[in-house]
Protein backbone atom coordinates (compact mmCIF):
# COMPACT_ATOMS: atom_id res chain seq x y z
CA UNK A 1 0.00 0.00 0.00
CA UNK A 2 1.36 3.43 -0.97
CA UNK A 3 0.29 6.76 0.52
CA UNK A 4 1.11 10.39 -0.13
CA UNK A 5 1.08 12.50 3.06
CA UNK A 6 0.97 16.29 3.11
CA UNK A 7 0.84 18.29 6.33
CA UNK A 8 0.84 22.04 6.96
CA UNK A 9 1.10 23.76 10.34
CA UNK A 10 0.98 27.50 11.00
CA UNK A 11 1.11 28.90 14.54
CA UNK A 12 1.77 32.35 15.95
CA UNK A 13 3.45 33.14 19.27
CA UNK A 14 3.90 36.43 21.13
CA UNK A 15 7.38 35.38 22.22
CA UNK A 16 10.35 33.17 21.42
CA UNK A 17 9.18 29.57 21.60
CA UNK A 18 10.73 26.09 21.66
CA UNK A 19 8.69 23.41 19.91
CA UNK A 20 9.09 19.63 20.03
CA UNK A 21 7.73 18.38 16.71
CA UNK A 22 6.74 14.76 15.87
CA UNK A 23 5.01 14.66 12.50
CA UNK A 24 7.34 12.59 10.29
CA UNK A 25 6.29 9.06 9.37
CA UNK A 26 8.94 6.63 10.53
CA UNK A 27 10.84 4.04 8.50
CA UNK A 28 11.14 0.48 9.78
CA UNK A 29 10.69 -3.10 8.53
CA UNK A 30 6.98 -2.55 7.77
CA UNK A 31 6.96 0.94 6.23
CA UNK A 32 9.39 3.01 4.21
CA UNK A 33 9.38 6.72 3.39
CA UNK A 34 10.80 8.38 0.29
CA UNK A 35 10.56 11.71 -1.54
CA UNK A 36 10.38 13.35 1.89
CA UNK A 37 10.47 17.11 2.36
CA UNK A 38 10.30 19.05 5.63
CA UNK A 39 10.23 22.82 5.19
CA UNK A 40 10.33 25.30 8.07
CA UNK A 41 9.84 29.04 7.97
CA UNK A 42 12.96 31.16 7.60
CA UNK A 43 14.85 31.70 10.83
CA UNK A 44 13.74 28.48 12.54
CA UNK A 45 16.51 26.30 13.94
CA UNK A 46 15.99 22.52 14.17
CA UNK A 47 17.81 19.75 16.03
CA UNK A 48 16.89 16.11 15.44
CA UNK A 49 16.52 13.54 18.22
CA UNK A 50 15.10 10.01 18.29
CA UNK A 51 11.52 9.23 19.26
CA UNK A 52 10.45 6.97 22.13
CA UNK A 53 11.84 3.42 21.84
CA UNK A 54 14.15 4.76 19.13
CA UNK A 55 11.20 4.87 16.73
CA UNK A 56 10.73 7.88 14.51
CA UNK A 57 12.14 11.37 14.66
CA UNK A 58 11.50 14.29 16.97
CA UNK A 59 12.78 17.76 16.23
CA UNK A 60 13.45 20.61 18.59
CA UNK A 61 12.47 23.78 16.74
CA UNK A 62 13.46 27.21 17.98
CA UNK A 63 11.20 29.83 16.44
CA UNK A 64 10.24 33.44 16.95
CA UNK A 65 6.78 34.93 16.46
CA UNK A 66 5.68 32.59 13.68
CA UNK A 67 6.08 28.85 13.29
CA UNK A 68 5.26 27.37 9.88
CA UNK A 69 5.97 23.85 8.71
CA UNK A 70 5.27 21.97 5.47
CA UNK A 71 5.83 18.21 5.45
CA UNK A 72 5.44 15.82 2.51
CA UNK A 73 6.38 12.18 2.03
CA UNK A 74 5.44 9.07 0.14
CA UNK A 75 5.09 5.98 2.33
CA UNK A 76 5.02 2.33 1.32
CA UNK A 77 3.36 0.14 3.97
CA UNK A 78 4.08 -3.58 3.66
CA UNK A 79 2.47 -4.58 6.97
CA UNK A 80 -0.23 -7.26 6.76
CA UNK A 81 -3.49 -7.25 8.70
CA UNK A 82 -3.04 -9.84 11.46
CA UNK A 83 -5.77 -12.03 12.89
CA UNK A 84 -5.58 -10.39 16.32
CA UNK A 85 -8.17 -12.74 17.83
CA UNK A 86 -5.93 -15.75 17.15
CA UNK A 87 -2.90 -14.33 18.98
CA UNK A 88 -2.00 -15.49 22.46
CA UNK A 89 -0.80 -13.56 25.50
CA UNK A 90 2.82 -13.58 26.57
CA UNK A 91 3.04 -15.01 30.12
CA UNK A 92 3.69 -11.99 32.30
CA UNK A 93 6.97 -13.29 33.82
CA UNK A 94 8.26 -13.58 30.24
CA UNK A 95 7.42 -10.03 29.13
CA UNK A 96 10.67 -8.28 28.11
CA UNK A 97 12.07 -5.62 30.42
CA UNK A 98 11.49 -2.79 27.95
CA UNK A 99 7.83 -3.80 27.53
CA UNK A 100 6.90 -4.05 31.22
CA UNK A 101 6.34 -0.28 31.50
CA UNK A 102 3.40 -0.62 29.08
CA UNK A 103 1.56 -2.64 31.74
CA UNK A 104 1.62 0.34 34.11
CA UNK A 105 -0.82 3.23 34.54
CA UNK A 106 0.26 6.45 32.81
CA UNK A 107 -0.78 10.09 32.66
CA UNK A 108 -3.92 9.59 30.56
CA UNK A 109 -4.49 5.86 31.08
CA UNK A 110 -5.31 5.06 34.71
CA UNK A 111 -5.71 1.36 34.09
CA UNK A 112 -6.13 0.51 37.76
CA UNK A 113 -9.55 2.18 37.65
CA UNK A 114 -10.82 -0.36 35.10
CA UNK A 115 -9.90 -3.61 36.87
CA UNK A 116 -13.45 -4.44 37.98
CA UNK A 117 -15.10 -3.38 34.72
CA UNK A 118 -12.69 -5.36 32.54
CA UNK A 119 -13.00 -8.46 34.69
CA UNK A 120 -16.80 -8.28 34.68
CA UNK A 121 -17.31 -7.33 31.03
CA UNK A 122 -14.62 -9.45 29.36
CA UNK A 123 -13.79 -12.06 32.01
CA UNK A 124 -14.25 -15.11 29.77
CA UNK A 125 -11.85 -13.87 27.06
CA UNK A 126 -8.06 -14.02 26.87
CA UNK A 127 -5.26 -12.88 24.57
CA UNK A 128 -6.13 -11.45 21.19
CA UNK A 129 -9.78 -12.43 21.49
CA UNK A 130 -9.92 -10.25 24.61
CA UNK A 131 -8.39 -7.29 22.76
CA UNK A 132 -10.87 -7.68 19.88
CA UNK A 133 -13.72 -7.83 22.38
CA UNK A 134 -12.50 -4.59 23.99
CA UNK A 135 -12.10 -2.88 20.63
CA UNK A 136 -15.59 -3.90 19.55
CA UNK A 137 -17.14 -2.78 22.84
CA UNK A 138 -15.57 0.67 22.52
CA UNK A 139 -16.52 0.98 18.85
CA UNK A 140 -20.14 -0.01 19.58
CA UNK A 141 -20.68 2.06 22.71
CA UNK A 142 -18.74 5.26 22.00
CA UNK A 143 -19.79 8.25 19.91
CA UNK A 144 -17.09 9.97 17.84
CA UNK A 145 -17.38 13.62 18.82
CA UNK A 146 -14.80 16.34 18.13
CA UNK A 147 -16.28 18.50 20.89
CA UNK A 148 -16.23 15.84 23.62
CA UNK A 149 -12.65 16.13 24.81
CA UNK A 150 -9.69 18.45 25.26
CA UNK A 151 -5.95 18.10 25.87
CA UNK A 152 -6.40 16.98 29.50
CA UNK A 153 -9.11 14.34 28.92
CA UNK A 154 -8.18 10.96 30.40
CA UNK A 155 -9.38 7.46 29.58
CA UNK A 156 -11.58 7.65 32.68
CA UNK A 157 -13.22 10.85 31.42
CA UNK A 158 -13.85 9.32 28.00
CA UNK A 159 -15.23 6.14 29.52
CA UNK A 160 -17.65 8.18 31.64
CA UNK A 161 -18.97 10.16 28.66
CA UNK A 162 -18.59 7.29 26.16
CA UNK A 163 -17.48 9.81 23.56
CA UNK A 164 -14.37 11.40 22.17
CA UNK A 165 -11.96 11.39 19.25
CA UNK A 166 -9.35 8.87 18.10
CA UNK A 167 -6.96 9.85 20.90
CA UNK A 168 -9.65 9.05 23.48
CA UNK A 169 -10.63 5.75 21.86
CA UNK A 170 -6.97 4.71 21.91
CA UNK A 171 -6.54 5.75 25.56
CA UNK A 172 -9.55 3.69 26.67
CA UNK A 173 -8.41 0.61 24.75
CA UNK A 174 -4.91 0.96 26.24
CA UNK A 175 -6.32 1.29 29.76
CA UNK A 176 -8.57 -1.75 29.26
CA UNK A 177 -5.69 -3.87 27.94
CA UNK A 178 -3.35 -2.90 30.79
CA UNK A 179 -6.09 -3.64 33.32
CA UNK A 180 -6.22 -7.16 31.86
CA UNK A 181 -2.44 -7.56 32.10
CA UNK A 182 -1.68 -7.10 28.39
CA UNK A 183 0.96 -4.47 27.51
CA UNK A 184 -0.43 -1.67 25.36
CA UNK A 185 0.94 1.61 24.03
CA UNK A 186 -0.17 4.70 22.12
CA UNK A 187 0.66 5.22 18.44
CA UNK A 188 0.52 8.51 16.58
CA UNK A 189 -0.08 7.85 12.90
CA UNK A 190 -1.44 8.80 9.51
CA UNK A 191 -4.20 6.85 7.73
CA UNK A 192 -6.17 7.59 4.53
CA UNK A 193 -9.71 6.90 5.75
CA UNK A 194 -9.66 9.14 8.82
CA UNK A 195 -12.69 11.45 8.82
CA UNK A 196 -12.18 14.35 9.18
CA UNK A 197 -8.59 14.13 7.95
CA UNK A 198 -6.12 14.81 10.76
CA UNK A 199 -3.34 13.18 12.70
CA UNK A 200 -4.63 9.79 13.84
CA UNK A 201 -4.18 7.82 17.07
CA UNK A 202 -4.39 4.06 17.52
CA UNK A 203 -3.13 1.46 20.00
CA UNK A 204 -0.53 -1.28 19.82
CA UNK A 205 -0.83 -4.39 21.98
CA UNK A 206 1.93 -6.85 22.82
CA UNK A 207 0.88 -10.40 21.91
CA UNK A 208 2.93 -13.48 20.99
CA UNK A 209 6.19 -11.58 21.30
CA UNK A 210 5.37 -8.64 19.04
CA UNK A 211 3.48 -5.37 18.78
CA UNK A 212 0.21 -5.32 16.81
CA UNK A 213 -1.77 -2.26 15.70
CA UNK A 214 -5.46 -1.99 16.52
CA UNK A 215 -7.84 0.93 15.94
CA UNK A 216 -10.90 1.18 18.18
CA UNK A 217 -12.48 3.82 15.89
CA UNK A 218 -12.63 1.32 13.02
CA UNK A 219 -11.26 3.91 10.57
CA UNK A 220 -7.93 2.19 9.90
CA UNK A 221 -6.46 -1.28 9.52
CA UNK A 222 -2.85 -2.21 10.24
CA UNK A 223 -2.09 -2.36 6.51
CA UNK A 224 -3.06 1.29 5.92
CA UNK A 225 -1.52 2.90 9.00
CA UNK A 226 1.70 4.91 8.66
CA UNK A 227 3.18 5.17 12.14
CA UNK A 228 4.83 8.39 13.36
CA UNK A 229 5.84 7.50 16.92
CA UNK A 230 4.86 5.51 20.02
CA UNK A 231 4.56 6.19 23.74
CA UNK A 232 2.81 5.33 26.98
CA UNK A 233 -0.03 7.66 25.96
CA UNK A 234 -0.54 10.96 24.12
CA UNK A 235 1.82 12.75 26.50
CA UNK A 236 4.72 10.90 24.84
CA UNK A 237 3.41 11.02 21.29
CA UNK A 238 1.88 14.45 20.70
CA UNK A 239 2.52 15.77 17.19
CA UNK A 240 3.64 19.10 18.69
CA UNK A 241 4.52 20.30 22.18
CA UNK A 242 5.26 24.01 22.64
CA UNK A 243 7.17 25.52 25.54
CA UNK A 244 5.42 28.85 25.41
CA UNK A 245 1.92 29.90 24.36
CA UNK A 246 1.08 29.49 20.66
CA UNK A 247 -2.04 30.36 18.66
CA UNK A 248 -3.26 28.04 15.90
CA UNK A 249 -3.63 29.87 12.57
CA UNK A 250 -3.84 26.96 10.09
CA UNK A 251 -3.47 23.20 10.24
CA UNK A 252 -4.15 20.59 7.59
CA UNK A 253 -3.41 16.89 7.03
CA UNK A 254 -3.99 15.12 3.72
CA UNK A 255 -3.38 11.37 3.33
CA UNK A 256 -4.13 9.77 -0.04
CA UNK A 257 -3.62 6.33 -1.55
CA UNK A 258 -1.42 6.46 -4.63
CA UNK A 259 0.04 3.94 -7.06
CA UNK A 260 3.58 2.72 -6.42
Amino acid sequence: MHFFIKTHLLYAAPQHCDVLLQIEALTDATQKCRQTRLMLNQGSVAREIAGEEGLGTRRWITTDHLFECHYETKVEVTRADPDIAALGEVPRPQIPTDVVKYLMPSRYCHSELFLDFVAGQFGTLTGGALIVGMRDWINTNFTYDNEASFAGTTASDSFASQSGVCRDYAHVLIAFARAAGIPARFVSAYAPNVTPQDFHAVAEVYLEGGWHLIDATGMAQASDIARICVGRDAADASFMTSYGWMELREQSVDVRRVTG
